[in-house]
């Protein structure tokens, strides 16, 4: 539409502005308590006025180029001139969340204020804030909002729709006057740049943003005088030019902070932060956060969820629909090959895989509370901490966490980080961790081979986690990914009560994209395996020790001895994994023949031993990922070099740890072979040459040059 209005949604990362988002548009993007959920700028139709575009940007905490988020952000704001900017503040976080306020105004767009979370500041009883006066120190409509109850949103819309030209307008924050006297300076020198762009452009170059001094067009005149300007505002206050910029602006919001708002007990503890001192504890919050994740997996695999998933195997897919749909095969008079087709491929297959239905839901469902009470965020924080120890970035493990659910979102999320090497790492690593796909393979050995044993899901996790830091060590040894880790800064959400409309929307999305997938590409794959399994090269329908599938990975077997998978049925199920990592199941379904899951798990506990399961558990966790994710990581390396890297990392590694974990369970067992023990024993020695011995070489010459 021609007259559209667009407005520009910013905020810092958990200011509520994806909630406020999905409140104004009633679209349904994803929620989450870390930075990186909104990755790219998404549009939405104001629900009361569809004239009225609103475009949420990424959560940013500032608008200096140095992160993606950051990046799209601004050049929205700068390039794209929306008619107004519509800025989420959190209320518990003042302070930090104007720093990116005065950076909206230094470009000028008109602004609007929704003060977010004023719920949450109430119950605190801390500090009150004056609408009023933050509205007139500021020049700019406030709006104190609740968007998760949607308090005062109705008025939020309101000042939104307010159709008089100089709303949101506002003078430009007044610095230092030795601050403006330099700006004005440099202002004088953009004789080419639009008057209304000046400021914003002086600021930059005063900064010396890298970006800006490409993009303008200055002779070497200018650019001389403007050096000289920069170079007596340092040598004035003794620091660097863009630290004097991020010091005037906290300066401004000291005083905003003084005129506006009253602390009643300026050191009394919030309830969050009793609850953090227990919870990121140096102590105590990696046996929290190992206790709770248990608790995750017990209930999604071990008890409540199962329930869903016996019933869906053992009476749905493995009985009641074989039943019906043979008898009404059989009632057409259809050929065997189809029947075979549909009853053995199709239902057997997919059924197996859709028969986990419930345990995927179920975690979905404990993880979606995590995230809405702001539990994960503290993970994050947590593993920040240990994840420098080894030098890595904590902004690593955002992706890891988001990958849960999937793994496209885990690497594109990796954009947020800022050093190319540390982003490269993080894109190969982010799929050690296990998503909703490989929890169908979680499930399946932990069902089968250890169905009393409740620490075999978890640990699914936690080694993912151990294959993270241990490969983050390495890595960081190489000319590759040398380097220190990027900085990771993020605050952590008050903790509060989870939504329950956030929640179940977060488990229906999330479902619905297991479901689907497992009605399109999974249905494709189990028709393909089908037949592979049942035909010869001649095209004939044959027995599945003859047919094709037994022919192709029959040969390439033998490569999956040492991890006690050397049969031509787990190889098809390892291969089959690539294309989506719910097929390992529907493929083992098919290749022992259809019967239900009670039978079905006999037969695999007949042809391997639980160590070998867990085995093929461990080596689908951590080998190359689903062709779904390989294509996201050749998008976000933006070649085809670094994903055959990552792939054949991630399955070296998965080979290794997987060898080692079958041959230590053949020895208790007594069944190791010497060749397969050798194998073993070096895999380990790889490993651990990767973790110490090359340390202590590289630091040989460190030592030489202090004697």
């Amino acid at each position: 539409m021609a007259d559209d209005m667009t407005m520009a949604l910013v905020g810092n990362p958990n200011s509520g502005k994806t909630t406020l988002f999905n409140a104004l548009t009633g679209a349904k993007q994803a929620i989450g308590n870390w930075p990186g959920v909104t990755v790219e700028r998404k549009a939405g139709r104001l629900r009361k006025d569809k004239t009225v575009v609103l475009q949420d940007l990424p959560g940013t905490y500032s608008l200096s180029p140095y992160s993606s988020e950051e990046i799209v952000t601004r050049n929205f704001l700068i390039d794209e001139a929306p008619t107004r900017v519509l800025n989420v503040v959190d209320a518990t976080n003042l302070e930090r969340n104007l720093y990116l306020t005065l950076q909206v105004m230094e470009t000028g767009r008109p602004l609007i204020l929704a003060l977010n979370m004023m719920d949450v500041l109430a119950k605190e009883h801390r500090r009150e804030i004056n609408l009023k006066k933050l509205s007139y120190v500021l020049g700019v409509p406030v709006v104190g909002i609740s968007a998760i109850k949607g308090d005062h949103v109705e008025e939020l819309v309101d000042q939104m729709l307010d159709h008089d030209p100089q709303c949101g307008c506002y003078p430009y924050p007044e610095y230092d006057p030795r601050v403006e006297s330099a700006l004005s300076m440099i202002q004088d020198q953009l004789t080419a740049i639009p008057q209304a762009k000046r400021r914003w452009y002086a600021i930059k170059l005063f900064e010396r943003d890298e970006q800006v001094q490409k993009a303008i067009n200055l002779s070497t005149q200018q650019r001389s005088e403007i050096e000289q300007t920069i170079a007596t505002a340092e040598g004035l206050f003794a620091d660097t030019s863009d630290s004097i910029i991020v010091n005037a602006r906290y300066d401004y919001i000291a005083r905003i902070i003084a005129m506006s708002v009253v602390d009643k007990e300026d050191f009394s503890e919030s309830m969050s932060d009793k609850v953090d001192r227990i919870v990121t504890n140096r102590w105590l919050a990696l046996p929290i956060f190992a206790v709770v994740m248990w608790a995750v997996y017990y209930l999604s695999i071990q008890t409540v969820g199962t329930i869903g998933s016996d019933w869906l195997n053992d009476t749905v897919f493995g009985t009641w629909l074989p039943h019906v749909a043979t008898g009404a095969l059989h009632a057409l008079n259809v050929a065997p090959w189809l029947e075979s087709l549909i009853v053995d491929g199709i239902i057997g297959g997919v059924g197996a895989i859709l028969g986990f239905l419930p345990q995927i839901m179920m975690l979905f469902l404990c993880l979606g509370i995590l995230e809405d009470c702001g539990y994960m965020a503290r993970i994050a924080f947590v593993m920040d901490r240990i994840f420098h120890r080894f030098n890595l970035s904590g902004k690593s493990f955002i992706p890891m966490l988001i990958a849960t659910g999937c793994g496209v979102p885990g690497i594109m999320a990796t954009r947020t980080i800022e050093s190319e090497k540390d982003r490269r790492m993080s894109i190969m690593l982010t799929t050690f961790m296990p998503c909703s796909a490989k929890l169908t393979v979680i499930a399946l050995v932990s069902g089968t081979f250890f169905p009393h044993q409740s620490w075999v899901a978890p640990s699914a996790y936690f080694i993912g986690i151990m294959a993270v830091i241990g490969s983050g060590v390495f890595l960081k040894k190489t000319q590759l990914f040398a380097g220190p880790p990027s900085p990771f800064v993020m605050e952590l959400p008050a903790y509060h009560l989870p939504k329950a409309s956030n929640i179940l929307r977060s488990v229906w999305s999330r479902s619905r994209a297991f479901v689907y997938k497992a009605g399109t590409l999974i249905f494709a794959s189990c028709v393909l395996l089908w037949f592979l399994a049942n035909f010869n090269f001649r095209m004939q329908m044959v027995a599945q020790n003859q047919s094709m599938l037994r022919s192709i990975c029959g040969a390439i077997a033998p490569v999956f001895a040492p991890l006690g998978l050397g049969d031509w049925r787990a190889t098809a199920a390892i291969f089959s994994g690539l294309i989506a990592k719910e097929n390992c199941v529907g493929t083992f379904h098919i290749a022992f023949g259809s019967g239900s899951m009670a039978q079905f798990e006999a037969q695999l506990r007949a042809a391997y031993a639980p160590m070998a399961g867990y085995a093929f558990l461990v080596f689908n966790l951590l080998c190359a990922p689903c062709f779904a994710s390989i294509g996201t990581m050749r998008k976000e390396f933006g070649e085809a070099r670094w994903t055959w890297y990552a792939i054949g990392y991630q399955t070296a590694v998965a080979y290794m740890v997987a060898t080692i974990v079958n041959q230590a369970g053949a020895l208790i067992a007594g069944t190791a072979s010497v060749w397969g023990l050798s194998l073993a024993i070096a895999a380990l020695g790889l490993i651990g040459f990767g973790l110490f011995i090359k340390r202590a070489q590289a630091q040989k010459p460190l030592a030489a040059q202090a004697m």
